[in-house]
């Protein structure tokens, strides 16, 4: 019986309008704004202005979802090659290629993010942390989605109330400062930019994040109508954006400062002096949010072959093969961690942020809204085994 209102809880209204949103959000903090220099990159480093690529970012991340949400409803597309299909037709494999090689490093960032934190918050060896959270992701990927939806709704929530309370506490600290930026305008960090750079930095943030919207593509099932995709993008692009507001003001407690607006992990230094217990519970975060992220990607990936090996008439992987399939890439992006935070954010992101929003965001707008506004639906899948 206890089940049975689990699934029914999953099942209605949480699960049509609230869970996908839930999953591309618990996906995207790892890669999206666990370590605050994400943030710093793409908005806090404008200062009293970076509210603009805050909204954008909102719009862009809202607008996406609800457009991936109603392809996928309306031709059934719940794996990422299905969709893509949708609006690339036979240059899908390139969105296959970005969607790897973003996959890899958004997991490098925050595995880089988690080894250094756990070397300066617990003195713990870089590598045991990595260990332990590449068994944790395999463990999930090994159960599959019914484990993965009850983890990420249960983390995401935890999370959700850690960044308010690291917020409430940098926030109500440095209160005047924050108003004393606004008041300014001050906007000193970013040195000679327009209202359009700002802007740019939303459009490249959301690119750079749409790899994580297919790790919802399985939830998006209960998804019956257009009012459901609707609802469902729209508190998609809220959950999304909340904690990117609250590190873009927390950090104007401390704008400009070069030892903050520099640093590999912005949060550590906000949060220095704060006692060993926040450090300890950010550090339990963002060990979570690299689970989250890890799991996430790696199951739209596994979907992804899955899918492709029932339409050629084979059987999908095991779950061992599952498991394995996620520590490898982990491991791979383990490797790829040794790089550092800035580097990969500075050049990796911006560079896969223009490629995805060239083989996805652009595709999806128009061709997607195209074929929305016309009422195209799929005949039985024929798109689909096309």
């Amino acid at each position: 019986m206890a089940e049975q209102g689990k699934n029914g809880f999953f099942e209605g209204a949480f699960g049509r309008y609230v869970l996908p949103g839930v999953v591309i959000q618990s996906t995207l903090i790892g890669g999206g704004y666990a370590t605050g220099r994400e943030v710093v990159a793409y908005g806090a480093k404008f200062g009293a202005l970076g509210w603009i690529a805050g909204l954008t970012i909102v719009i862009g991340f809202g607008l996406m979802a609800f457009l991936m949400f109603e392809i996928a409803r309306r031709f059934r597309a719940y794996d990422y090659r299905s969709l893509v299909k949708q609006f690339l037709g036979p240059f899908w494999f390139l969105y296959d290629i970005i969607y790897f090689l973003l996959a890899i490093l958004i997991i490098s960032i925050v595995i880089a993010a988690t080894g250094s934190i756990l070397e300066n918050t617990l003195s713990l060896n870089y590598w045991i942390g990595i260990t332990l959270i590449a068994v944790l992701a395999g463990i999930l990927n090994f159960y599959g989605t019914k484990l993965i939806e009850r983890f990420k709704t249960i983390g995401t929530t935890a999370l959700l109330l850690a960044y308010v309370l690291f917020a409430i506490i940098v926030i109500s600290s440095s209160w005047s400062e924050v108003t004393h930026v606004f008041a300014t305008g001050n906007t000193s960090f970013a040195g000679d930019f327009t209202i359009w750079s700002i802007i740019g930095a939303g459009i490249i943030y959301v690119g750079y994040n749409l790899a994580v919207y297919p790790a919802a593509l399985f939830t998006v099932r209960r998804q019956q109508s257009i009012k459901d995709t609707l609802i469902g993008g729209a508190i998609a692009g809220v959950l999304m954006t909340v904690p990117w507001f609250l590190t873009y003001f927390a950090l104007m407690g401390f704008y400009p400062s070069e030892s903050v607006f520099n640093a590999d992990v912005p949060w550590l230094q906000m949060l220095d002096g704060y006692g060993l217990w926040i450090a300890v519970i950010f550090g339990i975060v963002v060990g979570w949010t690299l689970i989250e992220t890890a799991t996430g990607m790696i199951h739209a990936f596994l979907d992804r072959v899955n899918n492709n090996l029932e339409e050629a008439g084979k059987k999908p992987m095991s779950k061992r093969m599952d498991g394995t399939v996620a520590i490898i890439a982990l491991v791979l992006s383990a490797i790829l961690s040794n790089v550092g935070i800035s580097g990969l954010v500075s050049t990796g992101y911006t560079i896969l942020g223009y490629a995805m929003l060239i083989v996805y965001g652009i595709p999806i707008l128009i061709i997607g809204s195209y074929k929305i506004i016309k009422g195209v639906r799929s005949q039985k899948n024929t798109e689909m085994s096309a």
